[in-house]
């Protein structure tokens, strides 16, 4: 095809573009969605990729945002997600060792984009979303949290 690409959102903040959807009248919860950044998935598995550790954040990333949803948490924190990290931890499973991936959950709040503080998560709420994600999803049995400020981290874990 012979045509040349306009993107007049590309060079705009995730804010920005909030603006523009609000504007455009799109639905709110296309236009408030958590976000997943360019690359998609890949960004939260930082190392190698494979299907096994997509399909665990994927999985993990699901049950966080079913229980922020049942506990009142979505709106209150601007951004919300979970990693898996490439390496692993040595846990027990079923009685026995289990050599599995950590899951990292990061949630911040932010105004501006620029800069963010970790959320507050209720502890009980940690708790089962950690009892969730360890049981439910093959792979993972370690479930750490992220506390980085924006600065000195980025939103993203990349």
């Amino acid at each position: 095809m012979d045509f040349e690409l306009v993107e007049p959102v590309r060079i705009l903040f995730k804010d920005e573009v909030r603006v523009v959807g609000d504007e455009l009248g799109l639905p709110h919860d296309m236009v408030y969605r958590q976000p997943f950044p360019g690359p998609g998935l890949g960004v939260r598995c930082p190392g190698a990729i494979t299907r096994d550790r997509l399909e665990a954040v994927r999985e993990s990333d699901a049950i966080l945002r079913e229980e922020f949803d049942k506990n009142g948490l979505v709106g209150k924190i601007w951004q919300y997600f979970t990693v898996v990290l490439e390496f692993r931890s040595t846990g027990i499973k079923n009685g026995k060792r289990a050599f599995e991936w950590c899951c990292i959950v990061r949630a911040v709040c932010s105004t501006d984009v620029m800069t963010a503080t970790a959320a507050e998560i209720p502890h009980e709420v940690m708790v089962h979303i950690t009892d969730r994600i360890t049981h439910e999803v093959a792979g993972i049995n370690r479930v750490l949290y992220d506390f980085t400020p924006k600065p000195t981290g980025t939103v993203e874990f990349e």
